[in-house]
């Protein structure tokens, strides 16, 4: 689950989002909804996962713009 949670931080934060925008895009979740998983108060179905991992990978951040090392 923390893996999970950290691949959600990680994407949300290489789109300019936060986590709770990604899960109520990728599923229409309920704004405390990350809170809830955060906290340990509830968990996701495996089929949520699903949504959220293909939401993600059906909308990849954008590639870091490589910096000149002249």
């Amino acid at each position: 689950m923390e893996q999970f949670l950290d691949d959600i931080k990680t994407y949300a934060d290489a789109v300019g989002r936060s986590p709770q925008h990604i899960l109520r895009q990728a599923v229409g979740a309920s704004w405390s909804q990350w809170a809830a998983w955060a906290d340990g108060q509830s968990s996701p179905t495996l089929n949520t996962v699903d949504k959220i991992r293909k939401y993600m990978a059906d909308n990849p951040a954008p590639a870091p713009i490589a910096e000149d090392a002249a």
